[in-house]
């Protein structure tokens, strides 16, 4: 832990004051002032780059390659795609006006919404911390961040970067347990942004409820795959194991089951059994890019889901290395443990289908999924399930590949979230749009006022070719 880090209640009365009290000043209306602060950090982020890797590594064996991939070089990204456009976001828009509105100019102007509390989960800790962060400033708001303490390596790593960054008027980074979470969601913040399961987001709802706080919840949910029987069967079968298995499977868009067509099954389970050797080797567990459990409790809750009768691959573990082996299951409805709760872990149950629909309705019978993968060549096919069924995002053959693109919305439906973000939805969304109509002085609309009468014809002339 960094010295000096918020830690008691009287210290996250200090903050929240401090915050607001910055924010009155109104210095962070100022976009020179943002792209500032954005360069400041992306300095910092490039300096820390190394001791961030190192972090993640210690925290969840994560390899090198995935974490800056899937989370440092994201940031980056989007911060350099922040500040290119954050002017052209922040400026005046000039809106349609009605003809019966005429010598009227109507705008939109986009304004902070101010304090902002953005809660982050330990599977991409920096990414999910950062990436909201970046969005907040380039809208001009403060920002609280809480890291979660089940990443602690990389969360002191963050902290000392945020410390030395920004002040913490600005920027503050409050590390530690659960309870300091409970404290912050006390306040009433102007936005709150929270990333991580369906229930804890239920909580952080219904703390920002008491203050009619608005906010966007990525939760997650049971992402669906989708085998049809026309594809492109090699790069299918490496695309879904190589999206199950990054982080060890600990991602909230990770296909959580397949819906594999029955007349593909076999075909699709052996080579699935080839393509993990062919990743891993014969024993994953000494591979270098294989990642492990985050901590003792989850590794057992994964356990615990594995039913012994279904596994037709893997199914190996070792509680002391936390590491749980690449492994497939085959069940046959939602009745089993498997299938009642979102996974997050390295355990991929295949299910058969015997028709489309019958796939889109067992779909359709559970929660809205944070995302959707379909794999087929049959344009039909394709476009039965995209119109059909609902989701937060996902792929055409492909899986995870629509979080590296800045103009796609981010976001989940239903059980899996509220709101969007990435690229100019995250910026919309720390940002308030007001609506403003400036009236011309020249003449005035005198039929509006009491003692003068306008016929209701005219009137309805008015209603259906003037506005």
């Amino acid at each position: 832990m960094v010295a000096n880090l918020p830690t008691s209640t009287q210290s996250l009365e200090a903050i929240y004051q401090k915050q607001a009290a910055f924010f009155a000043t109104g210095k962070t209306l100022d976009v020179a002032f943002r792209k500032q602060m954005l360069r400041k950090f992306m300095a910092a982020l490039e300096k820390y780059t190394d001791a961030l890797l190192e972090a993640e590594y210690k925290d969840l064996r994560k390899d090198s390659f995935d974490a800056f991939g899937f989370e440092i070089g994201i940031v980056l990204g989007e911060t350099r795609n922040m500040l290119r456009n954050v002017d052209k976001w922040s400026r005046r828009r000039r809106a349609a006006t009605p003809l019966f509105h005429a010598i009227s100019s109507s705008y939109l102007y986009k304004e902070p919404y101010g304090k902002v509390l953005i809660m982050a989960p330990w599977n991409y800790p920096i990414l999910l911390l950062f990436s909201p962060l970046v969005a907040a400033l380039a809208a001009g708001n403060t920002a609280v961040l809480k890291p979660s303490e089940l990443a602690p390596h990389t969360s002191a790593v963050m902290a000392k970067l945020v410390k030395e960054v920004f002040e913490e008027e600005y920027v503050a980074i409050c590390e530690g347990s659960p309870e300091i979470a409970q404290a912050l969601l006390t306040y009433k913040w102007d936005y709150v942004f929270f990333t991580g399961g369906t229930e804890i987001g239920r909580i952080v709802y219904q703390a920002a409820a008491k203050h009619l706080t608005p906010v966007t919840l990525e939760l997650g949910g049971k992402s669906p795959c989708i085998v049809d029987k026309e594809l492109h069967f090699d790069f299918a079968t490496k695309r879904i194991l190589w999206g199950k298995l990054v982080n060890c499977g600990q991602t909230c868009v990770a296909p959580d089951y397949i819906l594999v067509h029955k007349d593909l099954k076999d075909k699709f389970v052996a080579r699935l059994k080839e393509l993990v050797t062919e990743f891993y080797g014969e024993n994953p567990q000494q591979h270098p890019q294989y990642a492990r459990i985050v901590n003792r409790r989850r590794f057992d809750r994964i356990v615990r889901l594995m039913e012994p009768d279904k596994i037709v691959f893997g199914g190996k573990t070792d509680a002391a290395d936390l590491y749980i082996s690449p492994t497939l299951m085959e069940v046959a409805d939602w009745d089993c443990a498997i299938m009642k709760e979102e996974i997050f872990g390295p355990v991929l149950p295949i299910l058969t289908y015997n028709t489309l629909e019958e796939a889109m309705q067992r779909i359709k019978n559970q929660p809205k999924p944070l995302a959707l993968y379909m794999f087929s060549t049959n344009n039909d096919n394709i476009k039965k399930v995209m119109e059909n069924v609902s989701f937060g995002g996902g792929c055409i053959n492909e899986t995870l590949w629509h979080l590296g693109n800045p103009n796609l919305p981010f976001s989940g439906v239903g059980d899996s979230g509220i709101g969007a973000y990435h690229g100019k939805y995250s910026f919309d969304t720390f940002s308030h749009e007001k609506g403003v109509l400036r009236r011309s002085n020249l003449l005035d609309i005198w039929f509006r006022y009491p003692g003068k009468k306008l016929s209701l014809a005219v009137v309805h002339f008015l209603e259906r070719w003037a506005l």
